[in-house]
């Protein structure tokens, strides 16, 4: 059986956890660095993502996870997660992984009152039902970075090498397809 580690320090791990083990995933959570071995994919939630970057040097899981990722360890960064895993904020001193090479703008469609669903493409997947909360968004794709999605013309889903970062959270709902395209490159 496949194991995703997620993350579990902070946010929006259970709703994961569910959506992946309906898939047929083992899932693990992660709260400690003792947490990390074997996994065959990783899930950064949403949440806070300063508190999330501050609990992952404090409990010393910083440096294995990164490790991990660069060593190509399929990791999909939901919302804070995004921002856990990018190169650049433009609005935030900030950084965590800094393995997925894109500027991210957090909180860029507002406060709580600003979050909304939506359905968009997402790579070849058409009409994926997709939830919004205090989302960021991508400012700037580097090279190699594949756009699988934008809304309103921002960029809110790319993938680079083994990373899959998205600004909405496909956790919430029904829709299963971002999540099963995530488990396909575990399988790999």
């Amino acid at each position: 059986m496949m194991k995703i580690g997620v993350l579990a320090v902070q946010g929006a791990f259970i709703e994961h956890e569910k959506m992946l083990e309906k898939l047929g995933c083992e899932t693990i959570e992660l709260r400690k660095k003792d947490d990390i071995a074997g996994l065959d994919g990783l899930v950064l939630p949403g949440g806070e993502s300063t508190v999330q970057g501050k609990l992952l040097r404090e409990l010393g899981m910083f440096g294995p996870l990164k490790k991990l990722i660069d060593e190509g360890l399929p990791v999909l960064g939901t919302c804070a997660g995004l921002i856990l895993l990018s190169g650049d904020l433009c609005n935030d001193e900030a950084r965590h992984l800094q393995t997925l090479p894109v500027t991210v703008q957090r909180n860029a469609y507002g406060r709580q009152l600003g979050s909304f669903r939506t359905v968009a493409d997402f790579g070849e997947l058409k009409s994926v039902e997709m939830t919004f909360i205090r989302a960021p968004v991508i400012v700037n794709a580097g090279k190699g970075v594949k756009i699988l999605s934008t809304v309103d013309e921002k960029i809110v889903a790319v993938e680079y090498e083994n990373q899959i970062g998205i600004s909405f959270h496909p956790e919430l709902g029904d829709d299963t397809r971002v999540l099963e395209y995530f488990v396909g490159k575990c399988r790999i």
